[in-house]
């Protein structure tokens, strides 16, 4: 998916290791990312990364990587109205909301548009474009459950990040990578993460 232009929400559930190392793999192709963190996204993100506030220099310090030469990040306030993924208008590929929190999910599914991650998904499902949400909650209840439903039928992908073991994976960090893969395979982009089955041997 050369060129593609793909949106990438962090929310303050946990689990922000899924969103960075999906950011990681995104800049690996020549796409440009449209990145949205939410205020507690961030606050998640340095409890459980360290992270602080330079987004590119904590990606190539915590994954050692180079992304591709015309590979873009470009990150946006969470506030702010005024920013191309807020406007239908603005063509792109795909959203990405990983982690999502079940805030976040509710508000979704209820068409509840208050901020720049919930507007830009509004406008996926409204525009009939993928939107991936990796919701990292358990165990789910009968709303989580409902919402979840409603979403799948309004065009959404609902993505649990359910770790496979069939491949034996020895880190956390392998774990995450399994998930990613899945979302990667989602929006057609090619990944080394996880080999196709029937090319792994178990």
């Amino acid at each position: 998916m050369k060129n593609a232009r793909l949106i990438v929400g962090i929310c303050g559930a946990s689990g922000a290791l899924y969103g960075a190392t999906l950011l990681k793999e995104l800049l690996r192709h020549p796409v440009t990312v449209h990145a949205v963190l939410s205020t507690d996204g961030r606050k998640v993100m340095g409890h459980e990364l360290k992270f602080k506030s330079d987004l590119p220099a904590f990606l190539r310090q915590t994954f050692a990587f180079t992304p591709h030469r015309q590979a873009r990040l470009l990150e946006h306030p969470v506030d702010s109205f005024f920013t191309p993924p807020a406007s239908g208008s603005f063509r792109h590929d795909g959203m990405v909301i990983a982690p999502c929190s079940v805030k976040t999910l509710a508000a979704i599914a209820a068409g509840v548009a208050d901020n720049l991650i919930t507007r830009a998904a509004d406008i996926c499902l409204k525009e009939r474009r993928p939107l991936i949400l990796v919701p990292r909650e358990t165990p789910l209840s009968r709303i989580h459950l409902q919402n979840m439903l409603r979403l799948t039928e309004a065009g959404a992908t609902i993505l649990p990040p359910a770790p496979a073991f069939y491949f034996h994976p020895q880190t956390v960090q392998e774990m995450v990578d399994f998930v990613v893969a899945r979302i990667l395979d989602q929006l057609n982009l090619s990944h080394t993460l996880v080999k196709e089955w029937g090319h792994e041997t178990i």
